[in-house]
């Protein structure tokens, strides 16, 4: 049986739960044969549906691990071309497979649903051919093809009342732990640890594809091998990088060792072929690593010492955005705003499409009282990569403007985020929402005293101090017909989850059944300043 269901973000006051990625999605309730494994299985999202989640989430998924390296276009193009010529044999050729460089120096790759692939410039740096680096796309064609993120997001499925909804928290890692709507699905999704068995398939038949196209798949062995030599020695970076996501194993050394006996020996190595197209990326290394010690080092508030270490990256390679984004962080945290917006602006000359340098330019000019300028980055931030810094300013820049509305739409979007600045935005949001609807943040119930009349007990439930509370009471016939009605003043601040009572003049009732005619309602609430 073919159901349809459609599935958008639904953003509310208080949470922003990504219901599939901001599309629609067509969904299939049945069984159906793996087109890998062969296996019979349970298949919740269409084919239609993989793609379409790949395709939304593949911008955000990204911006979110690092942005594009633009640096050297032609290994981009050599890495798409590689990858196409393995998806081309293997068994979904007809998926929309396209293949990036992430710049990010933690070894890792990635597969979205329906074909959407990256591998990190951190990783390629790790190996040594064209033939290792056809044994990880294969490997990650096979999570695609075989439908492994796919089944990772059948199974966050959570049916309720014949709803399919799916919610996946962002990894926390600089901007990321603030991303908001589908970019924090997108996140999840190439963040997201893959099964002993799925990891075990993506070998064996990314072996396959890769003696298909050609090459030695002796070099999955081998690289399989440097993996766990690295796991060992508990390498931080490959810790957080391909090793959190593809844990490397002695088993799958030996599983790959056995499935090499079975393939045709020899086929294309490409040492020679692999260093020639990586020769720039080679070149630059010791830049980013100056890239990174800066990083490090601001984080640890060492500022000038992390400006010195952009500018020697900035000597080694002076076309890469990321190290003039480094000195505008470094001006923005020591408040010398004019100069990091300079810094900024170098930088997204470089690079106009990386959603982090937006959106820091946009808040370093809404220090700088540039409300027109800070609104213009903070959107375009937005569209690359919805945060909720970018939404929370946003508001407040909105808020300035006497636009009540707008600001109210931009602070839930970014009170989703479980961060400081989610707070800050729920809080915000509260100030403006509640006064008009005091039900949706106070609750009301009521009890009998000894004297049997009705006293009403408030809860505050919102993220704000409320005073000056009106709970109207109504007492109801058996008929429903009112007998007595009654509104209860709740004078003093009520802090948020805090509660109160008051003894209405309600009453008196003959036994605790009778509470069951009395309704109220919050007739009115003021937010404390």
């Amino acid at each position: 049986m073919l159901i349809l269901r459609t599935f958008r973000s639904v953003f509310t006051a208080r949470r922003c739960l990504p219901l599939l990625l901001l599309i629609s999605l067509l969904v299939v309730y049945g069984c159906a044969v793996n087109p890998v494994t062969g296996k019979t299985e349970l298949t919740l999202i269409s084919e239609a549906g993989e793609i379409n989640i790949g395709e939304e989430n593949y911008l955000f998924s990204r911006q979110g691990q690092g942005g594009q390296y633009t640096i050297d276009p032609g290994l981009t193009a050599y890495v798409n071309s590689l990858g196409k010529s393995l998806a081309a044999v293997s068994d979904r050729p007809h998926l929309p497979y396209e293949f990036v460089v992430i710049n990010n120096s933690v070894p890792n790759a990635w597969a979205l649903p329906g074909g959407k692939i990256a591998v990190n410039r951190g990783l390629l740096l790790e190996l040594e051919s064209e033939a290792e680096l056809a044994a990880v796309l294969a490997h990650e064609i096979v999570h695609a093809a075989a439908r492994h993120g796919a089944k990772g997001v059948e199974r966050g499925l959570v049916l309720q009342t014949g709803l399919i909804g799916v919610g996946l928290a962002a990894s926390k890692s600089s901007y990321r732990d603030l991303a908001v709507g589908a970019a924090s699905v997108g996140t999840a999704l190439v963040s997201k640890k893959y099964s002993r068995n799925a990891e075990l398939e993506a070998d064996f038949y990314g072996m396959k594809y890769m003696a298909l196209a050609g090459y030695d798949p002796e070099a999955a062995v081998a690289l399989q091998k440097t993996f766990v030599r690295l796991s060992e020695k508990r390498q931080s970076n490959w810790l957080s990088g391909l090793f959190a996501s593809h844990p490397p194993s002695r088993e799958r050394v030996d599983a790959n060792r056995a499935t090499a006996g079975t393939l045709a020996r020899g086929g294309r190595v490409g040492a020679k072929e692999y260093k020639q197209k990586i020769r720039r990326l080679a070149a630059t290394k010791e830049a980013y690593k100056e890239h990174d010690r800066g990083r490090a080092l601001l984080a640890e508030g060492k500022g000038e010492a992390a400006l010195r270490a952009a500018e020697r990256a900035i000597a080694k390679e002076p076309g890469e955005a990321l190290f003039y984004g480094l000195k505008g962080d470094v001006r923005a945290t020591q408040k010398r705003y004019r100069e990091a917006e300079k810094y900024y602006n170098e930088a997204i000359k470089l690079n106009g499409n990386y959603y982090q340098l937006f959106l820091q330019r946009g808040l370093v000019r809404e220090k700088l009282g540039n409300p027109q300028g800070a609104g213009s980055d903070l959107r375009r931030s937005t569209t690359l990569y919805p945060t909720a810094y970018a939404f929370n300013s946003l508001g407040n820049l909105a808020l300035a403007a006497g636009e009540r509305r707008a600001a109210m739409k931009h602070f839930s979007m970014a009170a989703s985020s479980n961060s400081a600045v989610g707070k800050n935005a729920r809080i915000a949001f509260a100030r403006l929402d509640l006064p008009g609807r005091p039900e949706r943040y106070l609750d009301v119930r009521f009890a009998r005293n000894r004297g049997g009349y009705v006293v009403v007990i408030l809860n505050n439930r919102s993220p704000v101090s409320v005073k000056e509370v009106l709970v109207t009471v109504k007492h109801h016939d058996e008929r429903g017909r009112i007998l007595e009605e009654d509104t209860i003043s709740f004078r003093s601040v009520l802090e948020p989850g805090g509660n109160a009572a008051r003894v209405t003049p309600v009453g008196p009732l003959g036994d605790e059944k009778s509470l069951g005619r009395i309704q109220g309602k919050i007739a009115g609430a003021n937010v404390v300043d």
